[in-house]
């Protein structure tokens, strides 16, 4: 007698249940590590922009925020940018915390650290 194979009701329904709350917690939690990448990348082209960088604190925040505006960053203002001056360079970095609620009264917390040295 062959012995069948493969996926039983309570099986498939266990499977399912795993992948939707990955699923959930991916489309919750990407959003603001997809926004920090982005945040990353703006803090370089505005470190690195020539035009800029040998400007004024008023025209790198300028530059930041149409930057930030194109680009669709909410988490963190031109106000939160600390620019520090190191030998020739500029670096501008900002330190911020999103909080996502996920289920009820259940939230994740994840503290970011963007800067344009790294």
């Amino acid at each position: 007698m062959r012995r069948q194979k493969g996926l039983s009701m309570s099986g498939f329904l266990m499977w399912s249940v795993v992948v939707i709350v990955i699923l959930l917690l991916s489309f919750k939690i990407g959003p603001p590590y997809f926004e920090y990448m982005v945040l990353q990348k703006q803090l370089k082209e505005v470190a690195n922009n020539p035009a800029v960088r040998s400007g004024t604190r008023k025209e790198m925040e300028n530059d930041f925020m149409t930057r930030s505006m194109v680009s669709d960053i909410k988490s963190v203002s031109y106000k939160d940018i600390v620019i520090t001056k190191e030998g020739d360079g500029v670096v501008l970095s900002a330190e911020y915390t999103v909080c996502v609620p996920i289920v009820s009264n259940v939230r994740a917390c994840m503290d970011f650290s963007a800067s344009s040295d790294k």
